[in-house]
């Protein structure tokens, strides 16, 4: 189930249209319904707030003006930093060890430079 801070994908009719972020989940006065205030990630900014059935921000179906729209959840893929190559173009850092640790770079000591 996506929670506060979560992005999601808003599919309408089917189709991917647009990324929010879930800024806030509250209980609506009816048992299962919650007020959910999503960030539209898109330009300009905009705030709206949804009324939803818990199983709807959980990705069921449900319909707006008898339009379907689904809400997906979205996982950050896992990656591999030696693979992608990331550290190979910043001159003076190598890629992390084979043990899979991931390397920390201090932006406060690169700009002090």
């Amino acid at each position: 189930m996506a929670t506060e801070n979560d992005v999601v994908l808003i599919h309408f009719e089917d189709q991917p249209l647009s990324f929010a972020r879930i800024e806030e989940i509250l209980p609506d006065n009816k048992p299962d319904w919650y007020h959910v205030k999503l960030l539209m990630l898109q330009i300009p900014l905009q705030v709206v707030t949804w009324i939803l059935r818990d199983r709807y921000i959980m990705g069921d179906e449900f319909t707006m003006n008898g339009k379907r729209m689904r809400l997906k959840q979205v996982i950050c893929p896992e990656t591999d930093l030696e693979a992608d190559n990331l550290l190979e173009d910043i001159p003076g850092e190598t890629p992390a060890p084979s043990d899979n640790k991931a390397t920390v770079i201090s932006l406060a000591d690169k700009l002090k430079r």
